[in-house]
């Protein structure tokens, strides 16, 4: 946790903003896997912990703004409870550190809400993203599951963006040290990774990193040989020679700020020609997208850059033919990247994705429906304090070949059979973390994670 009084002026803030009426923040709670006693891995709503920092199960905040009121809804382990798990801070000393005074028993809120109703006061929430919240809300406010989401509140979306999108420099600093380890992990990887081997071993390895410096992973690792299919989480596997193995993992740290990042190396100890001129252009899209990275300007600038460089290569290769603007405005450069280069980071590591892209990336402006453009999940310009990440790629997708082909798609731009000569080839991607500042954009961590051909290779000789 940070300060209190980082918490007390960050809910201040909030109070300002939505003016009147109560907000309502519901915390997560333990979700079981398979019974109550075997729970996943906790993790607290991200919003609940910027407002509060409180990092435990079954808590309700309220913020009465007309009232000046302030209150966490939270039950103290009976001793049943404290049998199995140990003695615990009561409620009113864990809420003490995010400046909060008035705590109640959970039972406590339906009154209190109830009464609100009754005074035609606006009660502000969240679009829930776990089936517990939606039951929630119907309980404590009396909405059906199918219109909770329409009821939502627009401007308490808008005012929790507008907040948590700018980092400040103590987030600046948890979110390197979650960057930091996520190097180690990566390093680990490519230092461990060799024919034989199954990508589970690889992926075991990457979350022991984690682990060991008492965090987390950010999110469910990829660690495959089968890089074309852009969120691979099966680890089943053997690395062979010649392949090429695609790592994306980013590490968490105790404050729940995250880290991303991807790696592509070869499993041999050097990429075959092949593989290392599809790396390069990778990387030549890469750092295009950096350059295009501007105060003020939007990042879907970052996006199209990295566009226009990956279909001037696939000309220069005989696979693509034809005016490059054609070709990105038509969306068929998609069929070789057909994903967005990047999204903004934070305490998620796709930063505050459960409020909405098009809020969140978008400021409210329709999104593009255009395969591939319609997944840029972040497009809005740039300003000091946001934290993103770079990650365009090469993907050579044998089921989007056979279907466009098959359905005689963009003949005048692409040469097809040129095109399903990599059909085996597989997806390469790397991906960093910068964030925007008066100065201009900045990789985010004090360690560099190995990127060019000769740093991956002298990393897996090592």
């Amino acid at each position: 946790m940070f300060k209190p009084e980082t918490y007390i002026q960050r809910r201040k803030v909030l109070a300002e903003k939505i003016g009147s009426g109560l907000i309502l923040l519901l915390g997560n709670d333990e979700s079981p896997m398979n019974y109550a006693d075997n729970g996943y891995h906790f993790r607290q709503d991200s919003t609940f912990l910027y407002y509060f920092g409180i990092d435990f199960p079954g808590l309700t905040a309220l913020i009465d703004i007309d009232n000046n009121r302030q209150i966490i809804f939270g039950d103290d382990y009976t001793i049943d409870d404290i049998v199995w798990m140990g003695p615990q801070p009561t409620i009113a000393e864990r809420t003490t550190e995010a400046g909060i005074t008035d705590t109640q028993p959970v039972k406590n809120i339906t009154k209190i809400l109830s009464e609100s109703s009754w005074k035609n006061r606006e009660v502000h929430f969240l679009p829930p993203y776990r089936a517990e919240h939606k039951l929630q809300l119907q309980t404590l406010l009396g909405l059906h599951p199918a219109e909770i989401a329409q009821k939502s509140s627009i401007k308490l979306i808008r005012a929790v963006i507008s907040q948590r999108e700018i980092k400040s420099s103590e987030e600046i600093a948890e979110i390197e040290r979650a960057v930091d380890l996520s190097v180690d992990m990566h390093v680990a990887a490519m230092q461990m990774a060799r024919p034989g081997m199954t990508e589970a071993q690889v992926a075991a390895r990457v979350y022991e990193i984690a682990l060991a410096a008492n965090g987390e992973i950010s999110f469910p690792i990829i660690a495959t040989i089968n890089g074309q299919t852009l969120h691979n989480h099966y680890h089943g596997n053997v690395l062979k020679s010649g392949d090429l193995f695609l790592l994306d993992a980013g590490g968490e740290v105790e404050s729940h700020y995250a880290g991303d990042l991807s790696s592509t190396f070869p499993v041999d100890t050097t990429f075959t020609t092949r593989q290392k001129i599809i790396y390069e252009m990778s990387l030549e899209a890469h750092y295009a997208a950096i350059n295009a990275l501007e105060l003020h300007t939007p990042y879907k600038n970052a996006h199209l850059a990295a566009c226009r460089s990956i279909t001037e290569n696939m000309k220069s290769l005989g696979l693509l033919k034809g005016n490059t603007d054609d070709i990105i405005a038509n969306g068929i450069h998609a069929l070789f990247l057909p994903c967005g280069t990047g999204h903004m980071m934070g305490l998620d590591v796709h930063d505050m994705e459960n409020l909405g892209e098009v809020w969140v990336g978008y400021d409210g402006e329709p999104k593009s429906t255009q395969f591939g453009m319609k997944s840029l999940r972040f497009a809005k310009p740039l300003k000091p304090g946001h934290v993103f990440t770079i990650e365009p790629g090469i993907y050579f997708i044998p089921e989007l070949m056979d279907k466009w082909q098959g359905e005689g798609l963009f003949t005048d731009f692409v040469n097809w059979n040129e095109v399903q000569k990599f059909r085996n080839f597989g997806g390469i991607r790397n991906e960093e973390d910068y964030m925007m500042t008066e100065n201009g954009a900045r990789r985010l961590g004090s360690k560099v994670k190995p990127k060019t051909v000769e740093e991956v290779e002298a990393m897996r000789k090592s």
